[in-house]
């Protein structure tokens, strides 16, 4: 049985302002065989002993590999999935493992932006019944009535009040994801998690949707957790940056200290996959340097059979036997970001 990440005691200092305090969540799935007598053959880490604090206001990005785990923390957030450990406390109040009826209420406060614009719409039901649904779901009375209320929020996501009556399919993947943007906002919640918003939509009209989740929040004081795999949306969206490897929290860190100064090696590695506009960049004398592309050797470890201790010393360039023996705890390297490395990157000694 592998070691967790760190403990909570290591966990990133609490934040005062915190919207929501995740201390070491944990989400583990029973791998079964059998048809009959069922029994368990194994778990599938998912996430470990994951800790951060989403304060209020901000935009945290979540970033890492497909199979790292953030979708999962993403709907262990909004309690789509009971967590297996850990806690979540969500504006002084503890939602960790809070039944389908005491979370109900607390549905309005908590939203999600689901990938997939074709699929998380009902084909079946107009626009008007979609983005009308948290109101009678919620049995919400508005004043200007259920149709009034949901044109108002057509407008204010860019779309047209007197589409109200169109179906889904009458609509591009922008205008559908828009949608559901209307639809999460209908309830005024405090915080939206976004679950890779963009990625199924063409380049020309990701940034913007983007653009209008970033003017939506500096209107309505809107907290978002967005989670992607494209770190030039995060980079262009998110005021702080988390990133998870295999299950695990590796970096959280400001996004300009992350960006410029990343820490932990496959951070870095990640980075240098990201294309720039130049095959060059300008150095500060006006030179050009070529960008040093890392490239990883290996697969991703599988969740079911995780390497010990530092899950990703199996394809670092750097990892040495205290790496296989020891997981490296989180820890504040520089003021505001937050490393699990013992052979941390650009750091004065290295």
């Amino acid at each position: 049985m592998t070691t967790p990440l760190s403990t909570p005691a290591e966990a990133p200092a609490p934040t005062a302002d915190a919207l929501m305090r995740v201390t070491s969540l944990t989400k583990h799935f029973p791998v079964t065989r059998g048809v009959i007598f069922r029994h368990r053959v194994g778990l599938v880490r998912s996430v470990d002993d994951v800790s951060f604090d989403v304060i209020r206001g901000e935009t945290l990005g979540i970033v890492g590999e497909s199979g790292c785990g953030k979708t999962t923390t993403a709907r262990m957030l909004t309690r789509l999935l009971e967590p297996t450990a850990g806690q979540i406390v969500f504006d002084g109040r503890d939602i960790t493992h809070l039944r389908s009826g005491a979370m109900r209420p607390l549905r309005r406060e908590i939203q999600m932006i689901f990938q997939d614009p074709y699929s998380s719409l009902n084909p079946r039901h107009t626009v008007g019944a979609i983005v009308g649904a948290p109101f009678r779901l919620q049995r919400v009375k508005t004043d200007k009535g259920v149709k009034r209320s949901v044109q108002e929020l057509l407008e204010l996501v860019g779309l047209n009040p007197e589409h109200y009556n169109r179906y889904p399919h009458e609509f591009s993947g922008g205008q559908r994801q828009r949608i559901g943007i209307a639809r999460t906002l209908a309830l005024r919640p405090k915080l939206i998690v976004a679950d890779e918003p963009v990625s199924a939509l063409d380049v020309s009209i990701q940034a913007q949707v983007i653009n209008l989740l970033a003017d939506l929040q500096s209107e309505l004081g809107l907290t978002y957790v967005i989670i992607a795999h494209d770190l030039s949306v995060i980079r262009h969206v998110a005021g702080r940056v988390a990133v998870m490897y295999l299950g695990n929290l590796v970096e959280l860190a400001d996004r300009n200290d992350l960006y410029e100064r990343p820490r932990h090696p496959y951070t870095v590695a990640l980075l240098s996959a990201v294309p720039v506009p130049e095959p060059a960049s300008r150095t500060t004398e006006g030179q050009r340097e070529r960008k040093e592309r890392v490239r990883l050797t290996g697969d991703v470890p599988s969740p079911l059979n995780p390497p010990p201790a530092c899950r990703f010393h199996t394809r670092c360039w750097k990892a040495q036997e205290v790496c296989r023996t020891v997981p490296p705890p989180l820890e504040e390297l520089a003021p505001g970001q937050y490393v699990a490395c013992h052979f941390p990157e650009n750091t004065p000694a290295a």
